[in-house]
């Protein structure tokens, strides 16, 4: 299976080119200010692309996901996409996993304290994980300095075949730690906040292949 990996387009999605295939994850921070209109016009685009399974969690920036009610969300998303908040799906034996959770900064949305309260969450990651989405990056793993120690820990539990994950800008790229291959599939470049100036694409979509019958050592890149 083929599995196209971005993140943090924050509205700058339409101006990306994609070649069509099977599975493609969007890793949060769809919007830049987190209204509903940017969420809608992202899904029409995110509907639109030429693969066959789509995925996305929200991101800290994603402040009308983390308010809408499930009967909301049922109604919003259209039957081809499939959203995870905490939960996951099968596709094709391949077990994905997903949250918008990150650590707690400046009361954005799907924040949560470090320690003991976002230690829940990471608790609830199945150790049969192929595949792990959330919005932040693990502690010391293309995060300058911003990843969650606990989610790291769990990590190392769990050790999924692939964590994709965004949040950190400037960061687009794989590292690999123990039998896990770390993506971090953010899109957009990092801002000096001195400066006047908005969000470029830099990154890359990164894409992978993997097999469900075979382990952890035969991941193509």
């Amino acid at each position: 299976m083929d599995i196209t990996f971005i993140s943090d387009t924050h509205g700058l999605h339409d101006r990306l080119k994609l070649n069509p295939g099977t599975v493609l994850v969007h890793a949060g921070d769809i919007t830049e200010y987190g209204t509903e209109e940017e969420g809608v016009e992202f899904l029409d685009w995110f509907t639109s692309q030429p693969f066959t399974y789509k995925i996305f969690i929200g991101g800290n920036h994603d402040l009308f996901l983390e308010s809408l009610t499930l009967r909301e969300m049922k109604k919003l998303i259209s039957a081809n996409i499939i959203y995870l908040q905490n939960n996951g799906t099968v596709i094709e034996g391949i077990k994905f996993w997903g949250s918008p959770v990150t650590p707690y900064f400046l009361g954005m949305a799907f924040n949560e304290r470090e320690g003991k309260e976002i230690s829940k969450t990471w608790n609830k990651i199945p150790f049969d994980t192929d595949i792990l989405i959330t919005h932040g990056p693990p502690k010391g793993i293309l995060d300058s300095g911003m990843g969650c120690d606990e989610l790291l820990l769990q990590i190392n539990k769990v050790r999924p075949k692939i964590h994709c994950f965004g949040h950190v800008h400037g960061h687009n790229g794989m590292e690999s730690y123990n039998t896990t291959k770390f993506i971090n599939a953010s899109m957009v470049n990092r801002l000096n906040p001195l400066e006047n100036a908005t969000y470029k694409l830099i990154g890359k979509p990164i894409t992978c292949l993997l097999l469900p019958t075979i382990d952890t050592h035969s991941i193509n890149l």
